[in-house]
């Protein structure tokens, strides 16, 4: 019995030396916040959304305009896509381009997920390219009744 309670004191002696401690040098991305227990994915999508125009706007229109046209767009659900595939996410991004966009409006350092599926992500991306156009139209998504 005596050999037995050793060999367990000796795992658990183990286990808790091989636990490796957190990173100090990890840095959570902008909007990374977690989904509410009882929060409906579509009013997750509309903090992601406030959040990333608080974090990278100003944008035409603020908040309203960014929710409005994401729920034309998607009816902001973060994983739709068309029929075709052709267009992705929140935002609906052209799925040819979605490489370059997280590309060119992400950084390495947020520890973004580079699908276009990614609510976080897709809002991101649409924002920064919003703000970075000057107009939704001239970002790519007109106006119409936003």
């Amino acid at each position: 019995m005596r050999a037995f309670r050793v060999l367990i004191l000796a795992g658990c002696l183990f286990a808790a030396a091989t636990v490796v401690p957190a990173s100090a040098s990890h840095r959570e991305g902008p909007c990374s916040f977690h989904r509410g227990a009882d929060e409906g994915i579509r009013h997750f999508s509309i903090r992601q959304i406030r959040c990333a125009v608080e974090a990278f706007g100003p944008v035409p229109g603020g908040a309203d305009r960014a929710i409005c046209i994401a729920r034309r767009e998607s009816g902001l659900w973060p994983d739709a896509s068309s029929l075709t595939e052709m267009y992705l996410g929140l935002y609906q991004h052209a799925a040819e381009y979605w490489e370059w966009r997280y590309d060119t409006f992400t950084r390495r350092a947020w520890d973004l997920p580079m699908s276009a599926l990614r609510g976080r992500t897709n809002a991101i991306v649409a924002i920064r390219m919003v703000a970075d156009a000057g107009t939704w139209g001239a970002a790519g998504w007109p106006r119409k009744d936003c």
